[in-house]
Parts: C-alpha cells; sequence; structure tokens
C-alpha cells in the first residue's frame, strides 16, 4: 500500500484467514468511507470458499500450515510484513492464537508503532483456561479490541479492560439480496403458491432448517421433536435444507426409524437466494437446535421468528439478536421434549409468530446492518489513529 498523507487518509491492512462471500459487502462499505484507504489480505481455508473481491483492493497470500504435537498452527505473512514500517496506519489483525505469525507480528507493529486492531469473538465455544490466558495476554499487545457482539464486550470491560479500547461491529448480513428475492416471489403469489402445493407444504405448520450437516447443529433433535408433534400437529413439516456427510445419512436414518419419513423432508443443497427465498416463505419459524450464527439473520430477513437452545455460552456471537419472547424462543439445550413444547407453542399460534417475525425483521432492518457494522470497525480504526498521535503511545 504506497504511502499517504496520514491526516486525510488513514491506510488501513486489514487481515483475514479467508474473503467469504458475507464479508465483500462489508469491506466494500470499508473501502468507501470517507479517509480510509483499505487493503484486504486474505488466505484460504477448507471449510470457507473465497470469493472474488469486488468494491475494495484485496490479495490473496496462501498460509502455511504446521503441526506441533498435536496442535495445528497457522503462519499468514501479511500479520508479519505489514507490520513495517511505512506498510500502513493501522493493522487489523484475526484474533486467533493458532495463528503463530499474530504475536510476531503483533511485537513488530509494536516495535515501529503501528497500533493495532484485534478483530474476533473473543471467546472460544469449547473455553479452556490456558486458551483463554494465552488469547487475553496476547491481546494486550493490540491498540484497540473489535468484538462480533455487545455481550462479549461488556465482559472484558466487567474484567478490568479499558472501556475506551473495546469496540463492536455487530456481525451482520447484507439484507438486500433477501430482500430482492423475497420481494420477487412476494411479487408472484400464484407460483409462490403453486411451490406450496407442490412441496406438500401446509400453511402454519412448516418449520425450516437451512446450513451444512453438521452434529454440532443438533439436527437430530429438530426430528425428534417433529415425531413428538405429528400427532398433535397434523401436516407438520421439517424442511431440511443442507448437505455435508456421514451426517446426511444419520439424519434420514433417523427420520426413518422415528416413522416420520413423510414429515421430515430432505431437499439438498440450495444456495442461491432466489432459489431458497420460496422455501423461507412458505415456511412459518425457523430452527436451529444448537451453534446457530448468522443464519439467524438469514431467517430474520424474512421475518421468520427463530428457536434455537439457550446454551448461549456455546452458540455463535449471532446469537445476541435473538430476544427470548420478542424475536424467537430459547428451549432448554439437549431436551428434544422441550424444543417440541417450543414448536409447538409458535404453531398453534399464528399472532404470536407474526409478531415475532416482525420484530426479527426489525432487528435487521434497524440494528444489524452492514452500516451498523462498519461504524464499529471505522471508530476502532480512528481510535488508533488518535492513540498513536497521542505522545503517550509506545
Amino acid at each position: 500500500m504506497e504511502s499517504s498523507n496520514a491526516d486525510s487518509v488513514i491506510r488501513v491492512m486489514v487481515q483475514q484467514p479467508a474473503l467469504a462471500h458475507y464479508r465483500v459487502s462489508v469491506f466494500a462499505a470499508l473501502a468507501s468511507r470517507p479517509g480510509i484507504h483499505c487493503r484486504i489480505y486474505y488466505g484460504q481455508t477448507s471449510d470457507l470458499p473465497n470469493v472474488k473481491p469486488a468494491g475494495f483492493d484485496a490479495v490473496y497470500v496462501p498460509q502455511k500450515r504446521l503441526r506441533l504435537l498435536s496442535r495445528h498452527l497457522v503462519w499468514h505473512g501479511p500479520q508479519w510484513r505489514c507490520a513495517r514500517k511505512g506498510q500502513c496506519d493501522v493493522l487489523m489483525l484475526s484474533w486467533d492464537v493458532q495463528y503463530i505469525s499474530l504475536l510476531a507480528g503483533l511485537l513488530r507493529a509494536k516495535w515501529n508503532r503501528i497500533p493495532v486492531v484485534l478483530w474476533g469473538h473473543g471467546y472460544s465455544k469449547r473455553e479452556a483456561g490456558w486458551r483463554r490466558l494465552i488469547r487475553n495476554r496476547v491481546a494486550r499487545l493490540a491498540t484497540a479490541l473489535l468484538f462480533y457482539n455487545h455481550t462479549v464486550a461488556r465482559q472484558f470491560a466487567t474484567e478490568g479492560w479499558d472501556p475506551q479500547r473495546l469496540f463492536v461491529a455487530l456481525n451482520s448480513l447484507d439484507q438486500a439480496p433477501i430482500a430482492q428475492a423475497r420481494d420477487h416471489w412476494l411479487a408472484r403469489p400464484a407460483e409462490l403458491e403453486a411451490f406450496r402445493r407442490q412441496h406438500n407444504l401446509v400453511p402454519g405448520r412448516t418449520i425450516l432448517f437451512v446450513s451444512r450437516f453438521d452434529p454440532d447443529n443438533r439436527v437430530d433433535l429438530l426430528i425428534e421433536a417433529v415425531a413428538r408433534l405429528a400427532p398433535k400437529y397434523p401436516g407438520v413439516k421439517a424442511v431440511i435444507i443442507g448437505k455435508g456427510e456421514p451426517e446426511g445419512q444419520r439424519l434420514r436414518d433417523l427420520a426413518a426409524r422415528l416413522n416420520v419419513g413423510p414429515q421430515v423432508m430432505f431437499p439438498g443443497a440450495i444456495y442461491g437466494q432466489l432459489e431458497l427465498a420460496p422455501w423461507f416463505l412458505c415456511s412459518d419459524l425457523f430452527c436451529y437446535p444448537a451453534n446457530i450464527g448468522l443464519s439467524i439473520l438469514h431467517a430474520f430477513g424474512y421475518g421468520l421468528p427463530v428457536v434455537t437452545d439457550d446454551n448461549v455460552a456455546a452458540q455463535n456471537p449471532e446469537i445476541e439478536a435473538l430476544r427470548d419472547g420478542e424475536t424467537g424462543f430459547l428451549y432448554r439445550a439437549g431436551d428434544a421434549g422441550a424444543l417440541a413444547q417450543c414448536l409447538g407453542r409458535l404453531l398453534g399460534d399464528a399472532a404470536l409468530r407474526q409478531r415475532l417475525g416482525q420484530n426479527a425483521r426489525r432487528l435487521v432492518e434497524e440494528e444489524f446492518t452492514i452500516g451498523r457494522m462498519v461504524d464499529g470497525m471505522e471508530a476502532a480504526i480512528r481510535y488508533c489513529m488518535s492513540t498513536w498521535r497521542s505522545p503517550s503511545f509506545r
């Protein structure tokens, strides 16, 4: 990144493990902010396909993967190389301690007086004392910490971290493609009704799940809950969209064993928003039994209330969008009976579904937005620059 006038343009280098499709609109919005020139350096991970950058400067740099005893470690060159003098004004690095290049880059940035934003969860879903200790010790070298939700930021503040150093970029989805697909189908009510009849989706009786099949998501609990609901709610159906073996076969076998084959539908993997939209619009609620992430914001964009479990510490940061009784419900973790009771409450009350769905859609249109997310990123960047100009910066 070429030099610039630091008083007018802040040169920001952002390092990421991959360039996910849901980050394109975020980085494009950050690049469009007046007075900020950013470049994204990204690698490649096995579970997150890269997409082409659009609307911002980006460079692909492969990662080097190492193994030390039972630990998998990663070296990503930009964390080290961009911590040199003259490369940028602010570094924004992935807050992941499996990157051995992270500590090296932070120390080098400290030496060269380059402020650093660490961006990440700030916690682990499988927290261990030693991992937390290392993560927090590394964070002490950063100028600012940027979290995905307010809950974790508040926790750090209560633990004695300087609140001025803590920022939040609420993890968000670009709702524009969802709105376009939703409006496309709603403008064609006859086609949408034909889709509903084709797949035998009964109004007031359809539960949707969309994601990769992963044991951590506990889709088996949804199938068990449907088996409990079927006698009381004729026409109930769980539509389970996704892929992933051998978990997918295990789920199909479970549905057969519980004799709910007709009540559980596996359409396969569907990726296009226009193809997904009629499934959302013909469903009445969204159930992600555990480990929910950005899917909650996807469902909210279609005005669906969401049901997931109450083990919030094991959920992803987006769980903050679920306000129990306002945008969805939390059920007792691991309990198929409690899940069935929660789903039945929504299936049996159309007015409740409508109220929660309206609240959910309002939330993603007003609070969990790309603009608000980038506001948090920009605030952390500008704080770094103001700190760097201070005589007390070390």
